[in-house]
């Protein structure tokens, strides 16, 4: 399996926030429910955050997604954070779509365990 296995409940890691925020201004980063699965299905997703406030159906069916096609994901942070970074409004998940961003976030995380 190739999630993180980690679930990040102290949302005050300002680094990974920053970079999804960098993500974004770069184009590099998906969110909503229609391009969060299109980035899945298409193999384009690197990396998915998913808010851990997000409804357990949400949070199951892009874990399944994302398990089914080997792409990492970790729960991370609240909707509205992830929406905040990313300068939309409350985000269930968002899907990293550039390696060295998803390396960079991945690093970070394990860097905050």
């Amino acid at each position: 399996m190739n999630s993180l296995k980690s679930i990040k409940t102290d949302s005050s890691d300002r680094g990974v926030y920053g970079l999804l925020s960098l993500c974004k201004k770069a184009g590099k980063v998906r969110s909503g429910e229609v391009p969060v699965t299109e980035a899945i299905t298409s193999g384009e997703a690197r990396l998915l955050l998913i808010a851990q406030d997000a409804s357990e159906n949400s949070k199951k069916k892009i874990q399944d997604r994302c398990e089914y096609r080997g792409i990492p994901w970790v729960i991370f942070g609240s909707m509205e954070d992830l929406g905040r970074a990313m300068g939309v409004s409350e985000r269930a998940g968002a899907a990293v779509t550039d390696p060295g961003f998803a390396r960079a976030i991945k690093k970070r995380l394990a860097a905050s365990e």
